[in-house]
């Protein structure tokens, strides 16, 4: 009775405080479900969502009336004809007036007509995300250069877009600001050229993946105001390139180089030299090794925060002149780099109390004195990648456990970690993510200690750990509410009791449990019924779950996106049950399945084609299966990979 008298005297303004507080989702929800008015502010106050189910759109849009970001990339049967009906929906009217950003991503059903009705539909829509969209073409490209007001378009992988529609575009929406052109393979000099001309306020462009030479680099030379400049694997980029970005660009901030294969030492001392205030560089892979002047250019570089020389050669200078002269870093990576030893990473610990992300993945001569240096200096540390560093011992996890305390990601995939390793872990109470990969001394007691602190974990990497039984998965369920994502691969010992304790994790949305030959339909069903907000499933190799399993999968597991059920035992009748009733599924891997029938594949892919956007079957099926359902598949914009 006194809370709710309490309640009752909370303005609706001191709720909106306490809800903009709430970062995790969950906590977001248990706050809209508390009580109608706890229902009414959070309603007032959401301006973001995204869909899952077609059949909610409607209601949704019409309760949240402050809504200006709306995200479709994880709804199913998005397509002209669905965009039209929503446009034209009495019960939700005005939300397109409302939106700012919309996401598309993987939307591949949406074409020209759809996008052009939502485009002029929305006057103030600023941002648009049609990433990973492979139908999106010239067309398309046409009808989304009518958003005048765009300043932020995401079109990563758009196979199917040239310079001609990258034209309209640029010529139509002069104010862009950001542009992302990852992997648009028919991207060429001429679209950067005008994008630059028609476009000169921007500030972020990824060009990642082009096939671009140093001319596109001279045109983005000319962009005043560029502060993010993306350009991974573009193979065709040189020296010369980087001249052009050196000697012009004088904004530039952030610069990414890695596996450029043309690009030497030479050209990254003339975009030091000449770009004073960068402060993100990436120059990782291809560079055999990094010439001592680069590592003396560095100390231009008043305001580097964050270095990343992936897979290059270091030496002593390296470490001497980023100590004494970036003084201002907080993230270094140095994954599979040659030459880092004890010394050097000591000398970077002490030099850098500051850092916060360090990244020695397979610097493999590192020992227990790096650990120390870095876990004494380096107290801030809030994400530390040590995997494949073999010869750390429990030295550098009692190091670690007493003085990074504010340790939120910790990578010890082929460490040495047993159960004692795990106790002395358990002190960083502030692990959300920690990935034990390949650790074969750990077991369940070992996981009774980070289960009993580590409240917060949210991502645990178990892949291979040989000696976790059901024991262990009791210990999580029981002390870690918040795990989302965790793999269990080829952890052979696990049961169908295991299975029962998952199933008490509620916010368990990603789960791996390759080769778990013990697991049967009983541990399946027990996993769904609990677990209802599975979206990502890999069974691979669980071949002793029978049609009881599947069935249950699709009865319960009513928001799962993608599964593998590759190598299972499903027959013609429970593959047929389960994909007709996963109503959000849209990536299924189907290969090896021995007691499926073509008809059973026919049928299966028959109930789902029209929401699917990714299949994965043996290319022997081809042949057998129908034209009208491979049309059919292709006409919804799904993508089939032959095995």
């Amino acid at each position: 009775m006194e809370s709710c008298l309490i309640l009752s005297v909370l303005s609706d303004d001191i709720l909106s405080r306490i809800l903009d507080r709430l970062l995790d989702d969950s906590d977001k929800k248990s706050f809209r479900t508390t009580c109608k008015s706890f229902h009414r502010v959070e309603s007032v106050n959401r301006t973001r969502i995204k869909f899952h189910r077609p059949e909610f759109i409607p209601r949704l849009l019409k309760n949240y009336t402050c809504t200006d970001t709306i995200d479709f990339s994880a709804c199913p049967r998005i397509h002209d004809g669905s965009v039209s009906v929503l446009l034209s929906d009495v019960s939700c009217l005005g939300w397109a007036r409302r939106l700012r950003k919309v996401v598309l991503s993987r939307t591949t059903s949406l074409r020209f007509t759809g996008l052009e009705m939502l485009v002029n539909s929305c006057p103030r829509l600023e941002a648009v995300d049609v990433s990973h969209c492979y139908q999106f073409g010239d067309r398309e490209a046409a009808a989304l250069s009518r958003a005048a007001e765009l300043r932020e378009v995401k079109l990563d992988k758009c196979l199917r877009l040239t310079d001609v529609g990258l034209a309209k575009i640029a010529i139509r929406c002069g104010n862009l600001e950001k542009v992302s052109l990852k992997w648009c393979l028919e991207i060429t000099d001429l679209g950067i050229d005008l994008l630059t001309k028609k476009c000169a306020r921007l500030r972020h462009l990824s060009v990642s993946y082009l096939k671009i030479s140093n001319e596109s680099l001279r045109s983005i030379s000319s962009l005043n105001k560029l502060e993010v400049l993306l350009m991974v694997g573009c193979g065709f980029v040189g020296d010369e390139g980087l001249h052009f970005i050196g000697n012009g660009c004088p904004s530039l901030q952030v610069l990414d180089v890695s596996r450029c294969e043309h690009v030497s030492s030479a050209g990254l001392i003339s975009v030091t030299r000449g770009c004073k205030v960068l402060q993100k560089l990436n120059a990782g892979y291809y560079f055999l090794e990094l010439s001592t002047n680069v590592f003396q250019s560095f100390k231009d570089l008043k305001h580097l925060k964050t270095i990343r020389v992936d897979g290059v050669r270091v030496n002593d200078s390296f470490f001497q002149i980023i100590s004494t002269n970036c003084l201002f870093l907080v993230e270094v990576g140095l994954s599979k780099c040659e030459g880092v030893d004890d010394a050097g990473v000591m000398q970077l610990a002490y030099g850098h109390p500051g850092l916060k992300i360090l990244d020695l993945t397979c610097c493999n001569d590192l020992t227990d004195m790096a650990i120390s240096a870095i876990a004494r200096s380096c107290t801030k540390l809030v994400c530390l990648k040590l995997e494949s560093c073999s010869l750390l011992t429990e030295k550098s996890f009692s190091f670690i456990g007493l003085s990074c305390v504010l340790l939120e990601e910790l990578d010890l995939t082929e460490c040495c970690v047993n159960d004692k390793g795990l106790e002395y872990l358990s002190k960083c109470v502030e692990l959300q993510c920690l990935r034990l990969g390949i650790c074969t001394d750990i077991s369940g007691t070992g996981l009774s200690y980070i289960a009993s602190n580590c409240k917060n974990l949210r991502e645990l990497d178990l892949y291979r750990c040989l000696n976790v039984g059901d024991d262990g998965l009791g210990f999580l369920a029981s002390g870690c509410k918040k795990i989302r994502n965790l793999n269990l691969c080829y952890c052979t010992k696990i049961t169908d009791v295991g299975m029962t304790y998952l199933s008490q994790l509620e916010e368990l949305s990603d789960l791996e449990m390759r080769s778990l030959f013990k697991v049967t339909s009983v541990g399946l069903t027990a996993l769904a019924s609990g677990c209802r907000k599975l979206s990502e499933l890999d069974i691979k190799h669980c071949g002793n779950i029978s049609d009881a399993g599947f069935w249950s999968l699709g009865y319960y597991s009513w928001k799962l996106q993608q599964i593998n059920l590759s190598f299972c035992g499903v027959s013609d009748v429970g593959l047929c049950m389960m994909m007709s009733n996963l109503t959000c599924l849209q990536d299924v891997k189907l290969v090896n399945l021995t007691n499926v029938s073509v008809r059973g594949y026919e049928l299966a892919l028959r109930t789902s084609c029209a929401r699917l956007k990714k299949v994965k079957v043996l290319a022997s099926l081809r042949p057998h299966l129908s034209v009208e359902l491979l049309e059919a598949l292709g006409a919804s914009g799904c993508r089939i990979r032959w095995d």
